[in-house]
């Protein structure tokens, strides 16, 4: 048995199985974003015990910790890098914390590769050699999964999409990460710049208008939502028809809250804005698919790494 953990921006789980896609016990939290780092790593000291007494287990019938971590990590010190949403992370040893506070060794690993990992083992991505996973919520992250592996460059991160150069809605001539037109922050951003929000969005009182209002107005018919939501799976598609050139991978599969608009508002029309410029060779090569595992899904991949790192 091993002990599964995600740190997140805003979401901290621990969850217990044999990395198989079976989970023996879950538990979730909310991240205090003022405590920092510190504050999540006091939240980690005190759930562990407490999952353990009610999955009915013992420390010492677990082998070993898998974590996937919101932001870059370094394979080799087994470090994290930065984290863009939480202070107090950046070059943290968190395998050694982490080893030192459970007292079992640890594997440390960015959370969309993690998640990755899990899809191609247990969900939408299963059975199939390649498969690129991406998240498409607050911000966007990737992963790509070669034959059960999680490829990792030079050991400190791949497949990083969202920081991928894609054109403006607004100005092809120039370009920005496709986290600024594409995930929740960069819809959300771009809706509450325009002018029309004031006057067409009266209904909610003045607050901001957030990717799941803007999603709602568009299913309603609003042609300015609508607008703002098609550029963002344009984005989304501009950059996915860049990696499919690279790649070729069989499947991509995609999650996160974003995705969660569903086929009509968020698959079909990005399948469409890939296919429209898809590098002709590779044409109907990979499919795009909705991810399986929810919310659960970088748990399951943090009990698969350490089931692979330190499962023997």
């Amino acid at each position: 048995m091993f002990l599964g953990i995600e740190i997140g921006g805003t979401k901290l789980q621990l969850g217990l199985g044999r990395g198989d896609g079976e989970l023996h016990g879950l538990w979730r939290g909310a991240v205090d974003q003022a405590a920092g780092g510190e504050g999540i790593r006091r939240q980690i000291a005190a759930a562990v015990p407490e999952l353990l007494v009610k999955a009915g287990l013992s420390r010492g019938e677990l082998k070993g910790v898998g974590v996937g971590f919101g932001g870059p990590t370094d394979d080799e010190t087994q470090r994290v890098i930065k984290s863009h949403h939480i202070p107090g992370w950046d070059g943290f040893p968190l395998a050694a914390w982490l080893s030192d506070v459970i007292g079992l060794p640890t594997v440390i690993c960015n959370d969309a590769d993690v998640a990755g990992l899990a899809e191609a083992e247990f969900g939408a991505g299963k059975g199939l050699a390649s498969v690129f996973y991406i998240t498409v919520g607050t911000g966007i992250g990737g992963g790509l999964i070669i034959d059960g592996e999680i490829y990792r460059g030079v050991g400190k991160g791949a497949a990083e999409i969202g920081h991928l150069l894609v054109p403006s809605p607004d100005n092809p001539a120039t370009y920005d990460i496709l986290e600024a037109f594409a995930a929740g922050w960069g819809i959300e951003a771009r809706a509450n710049r325009l002018d029309w929000v004031a006057d067409d969005f009266e209904d909610w009182n003045g607050r901001p208008v957030t990717a799941k209002i803007l999603a709602e107005a568009a299913r309603r018919g609003h042609p300015h939502a609508r607008r703002i939501l098609q550029e963002a799976v344009d984005a989304l598609g501009h950059a996915i028809r860049q990696m499919i050139t690279l790649l070729c991978p069989r499947r991509i599969v995609i999650g996160g809250g974003v995705s969660l608009m569903g086929e009509e508002m968020f698959f079909a029309p990005l399948r469409r804005a890939v296919a429209e410029r898809e590098f002709a060779a590779f044409a109907g090569l990979t499919d795009i698919v909705p991810a399986a595992l929810g919310e659960e899904v970088v748990i399951h991949g943090a009990l698969a790494l350490a089931r692979q790192k330190l499962g023997g």
